[in-house]
């Protein structure tokens, strides 16, 4: 047995009468687990006259912290792109003095050029072009894909692998950007599009993927990270197999696996899949595209346009999907934006039957717009819905919000303290790397702009909308925790997991300004330290 003493600590939720959180307090772990925690003079007699006691010196600690939307496998992938975003890039000069560092180039017409994170909404020269892609090669294939995820850029070269030209028509549920004359311009709007180039890329091996999601341990461990919902690990394929090879070469966190939506490839789901490390957690489905670049799916039209963004699933794909998780004992993950999309998924689902008893059974993923009516109606409904949220969005993409949403819809944009006011069950998560900030998984960004609700130049973002430290935090930890399917995790209490992080300043002292600069001195997974900044 170990005995952690003169710990500061939050258990998780803010409500959790066993410990004053301003106190000095103690806690006991025996065989990874946590068997006691109370004030630091109540410490049982047998942990007392312990050999094995860790003095914490009064600093803060909390859970291990749970990032429920996120994208390792899209990491490990993306591990030889180009990092394009911020602060390395912010221009279009910046993006293309990248790449021509990039050290692909010469290698032969079979290499590929790729690089990651560009938003063209942020730069004063406007974003690179088709045009200036050729202009770096005619001979290599060269595809970036822009921040938010969804969509790509990509040259002549790489148009012309993929069999794309002026005639091709858009596929169902994306669009191939075009020019005023009709010309493909290289812009890949959303997934179904950009699938019809990266397709052609060559992929990495199994055993590569492993040894970089290996690798990616101190990433993760160094944010106090020690659980993970994996929401789209079709990035690659059989990921199960990927994971599970990583863990045998030492990947430590706990990781949920979603599959992508596919009618024609969804496993069976075993008892022994939904337990574990490596387990699968459920089905994610697309509803609709990306605030910042105009297609997620809204009820007013975008501004100055007549533009509704899309809808990118069917009702009987969305039905599909829920059925499929019904049947396996698993969740729906339902990407959605705009407010179009949740009202629209609303009336497909607000009176199904549930069939998941201690988690939600469908999550909504993202919810940029959330309207009171919306939380009534999630309140009312006969199923049990979940909502993951994220700051990080409109902290790091300020720029493709003011341009994106209309003043009539920036209150309900996403509204955290409604959320919480409401009773709701929410969770914040980073769904790196997917946005327009290196290190976007670092809970204490997200976590400062939704107390702060700053974006990253100090810009005011829907103030009314923010929260306290702690709620912030049970959003990370225990709230989170209430949304994933694994177990163990998010609270500091007897019977769960030894995994926790201890902080080099205590976040409930600083200005809310500064809560972005505090840092995880120690992570411990299962009694046992893996990380000492």
């Amino acid at each position: 047995m170990t005995t952690f003493t003169h710990a500061r600590l939050f258990t998780g939720l803010l409500a959790d009468p066993t410990v004053d959180p301003e106190a000095l307090c103690a806690f006991t772990v025996a065989d990874g687990r946590i068997t006691w925690v109370g004030p630091v003079g109540d410490v049982p007699a047998e942990a007392a006259a312990s050999d094995d006691v860790i003095d914490l010196g009064g600093a803060r600690v909390l859970p291990g912290m749970l990032d429920v939307h996120t994208h390792p496998l899209f990491m490990a992938l993306l591990a030889d792109a180009t990092n394009l975003l911020p602060p390395t890039c912010r221009s279009k000069a910046d993006v293309l003095a990248a790449l021509r560092a990039h050290p692909g180039w010469g290698a032969g017409p079979d290499a590929w050029v790729s690089g990651f994170g560009y938003n063209e909404d942020a730069y004063p020269d406007g974003g690179p072009t088709r045009v200036d892609l050729d202009a770096l090669t005619s001979t290599q294939p060269v595809l970036l894909r822009r921040a938010d995820g969804h969509n790509a850029l990509v040259n002549s070269v790489a148009l012309a692998r993929a069999g794309l030209d002026d005639a091709s028509p858009d596929p169902a549920g994306g669009r191939l950007g075009r020019d005023a004359d009709g010309h493909l311009d290289g812009r890949l709007i959303e997934s179904a599009a950009v699938d019809l180039v990266a397709r052609h890329q060559p992929a990495p091996t199994a055993s590569d993927l492993a040894d970089r999601l290996v690798a990616l341990n101190d990433h993760f461990l160094g944010f106090g990270l020690v659980a993970l919902d994996d929401l789209l690990a079709t990035f690659v394929d059989d990921p199960l197999t990927v994971y599970r090879l990583a863990v045998e070469r030492g990947f430590l966190p706990q990781v949920a696996v979603f599959f992508g939506w596919d009618p024609d490839a969804m496993p069976p789901v075993t008892d022994a899949d939904r337990t574990g490390q490596i387990r699968i957690g459920g089905v994610k489905v697309f509803m609709d595209g990306a605030y910042s670049s105009r297609t997620a799916w809204v009820e007013e039209c975008y501004p100055g346009s007549h533009d509704h963004g899309l809808a990118t699933a069917t009702d009987d794909d969305l039905r599909a999907a829920a059925d499929w998780a019904r049947a396996n004992g698993v969740q729906c993950r339902i990407h959605v934006m705009g407010d179009r999309g949740i009202t629209h998924l609303l009336d497909l689902f607000a009176d199904a039957t549930p069939w998941l008893a201690e988690r939600p059974s469908i999550v909504f993923e993202h919810c940029t717009l959330v309207t009171p009516a919306m939380l009534a109606r999630i309140a009312a409904a006969r199923m049990r819905f979940g909502l993951v949220t994220h700051t990080i969005f409109f902290f790091a993409e300020w720029e493709s919000y003011r341009a994106n949403l209309n003043p009539s819809a920036a209150e309900h944009a996403y509204p955290l303290r409604r959320l919480l006011d409401a009773g709701a069950t929410v969770a914040l998560a980073s769904d790196s790397p997917a946005t327009t900030w290196v290190d976007c998984d670092n809970p204490f960004t997200s976590i400062r702009a939704a107390v702060d609700r700053r974006t990253w130049d100090g810009s005011a973002f829907t103030p009314s909308q923010a929260i306290g430290v702690g709620e912030a935090l049970e959003l990370y930890t225990g709230r989170a925790a209430q949304i994933t399917q694994l177990r163990g995790v998010g609270r500091l209490a007897p019977g769960y997991d030894a995994s926790f992080v201890v902080l080099d300043a205590d976040p409930f002292a600083l200005p809310a300004a500064q809560l972005g600069d505090v840092r995880v001195a120690q992570t411990w997974l299962r009694g046992e330290l893996v990380h000492a900044g």
